[in-house]
């Protein structure tokens, strides 16, 4: 059954991002309950015609599916357990970040409970929920995820993965590892830079197009991976490792420290000394595996 601007809603958690998440349902028109541990986080919120509920069980009676948004795994059973039997035949929509075995954990323990799961990777920051480019990616119960869609659009687009539960935070953390190793990599650089007097927001001019123009190859690195064929390299390992021991060099001569760079340097060094110099870059996977 398709819902309605009228399905009410609890978000347990206002932190910036379940203050967004809360906001943007206000603004859509659902009736919206919200409740933090600390409490006066709500004070914005119940101005613009939020229901703050003294505590996590007044939350959950409110009706609707239940949006956790809270710090980790296991604020999520800090909160919830108490107030388990009450959740029976309710539906949770789990927004924190958890690990894929957690997620699944947690699917496991709201089945045993009766309790409709279905768990999300969120690929925003706060300002983004609710615009363009936002994103949030679902696993776990698809009835759930199929009933209340129209209400999932309005945080973000709204993908789903399938009925296990940990799927979506693997995609989750898979990207956000992408991202993570693509942070260090400027501040190395704007490191190395900051040593002969370049500021970092003019090496950010040149640094963006350039991992732009980067990021292009990852397609034609999945197809490498996904054959397994790493014989007819564009650039050997002994390629990459002649430039991540140039880059090490003129690291340390700038004054930095290698921290970022030298686990990549290790990874092809250790290939090439297994005998795989000429090979692809791109068998640096089988080395995480």
């Amino acid at each position: 059954m398709a819902e309605t601007t009228n399905t009410p809603v609890t978000v347990l958690g206002l932190g910036a991002m379940g203050q967004a998440l809360a906001a943007t349902l206000l603004k859509a028109g659902h009736p919206t309950t919200v409740w933090n541990r600390t409490p006066g986080k709500d004070a914005d919120l119940t101005a613009a015609g939020a229901t703050g509920a003294a505590s996590v069980a007044e939350a959950v009676q409110a009706g609707g599916p239940i949006i956790v948004v809270l710090l980790d795994h296991a604020s999520v059973h800090v909160t919830l357990d108490p107030v388990v039997d009450r959740l029976t035949g309710k539906q949770v929509i789990n927004l924190t970040s958890t690990a894929p075995e957690e997620a699944r954990e947690l699917a496991t323990w709201a089945a045993a409970h009766g309790i409709d799961y279905l768990d999300g990777g969120i690929m925003a920051v706060p300002p983004m929920i609710g615009q363009p480019g936002a994103a949030i990616l679902y696993s776990g119960s698809q009835a759930l995820f199929d009933q209340h869609r129209a209400t999932l659009e309005l945080f973000a687009a709204a993908e789903y993965f399938g009925d296990d539960a940990g799927l979506a935070s693997t995609y989750d953390f898979a990207l956000l590892a992408n991202m993570y190793a693509m942070f260090s990599g400027f501040m190395h650089g704007a490191a190395m830079l900051r040593s002969v007097g370049v500021s970092a927001s003019s090496f950010a001019e040149r640094a963006v197009p350039w991992v732009t123009a980067m990021a292009q190859s990852f397609p034609a690195y999945g197809d490498i991976i996904d054959s397994g064929d790493y014989t007819t390299p564009t650039q050997s390992l002994a390629f990459h490792k002649a430039a991540l021991d140039a880059i090490t060099r003129a690291t340390r001569d700038a004054g930095v420290t290698v921290d970022f760079i030298a686990p990549i340097k290790n990874l092809i060094d250790r290939q090439i000394a297994d005998g795989h110099g000429a090979e692809d870059f791109a068998r640096t996977i089988e080395e995480l595996r």
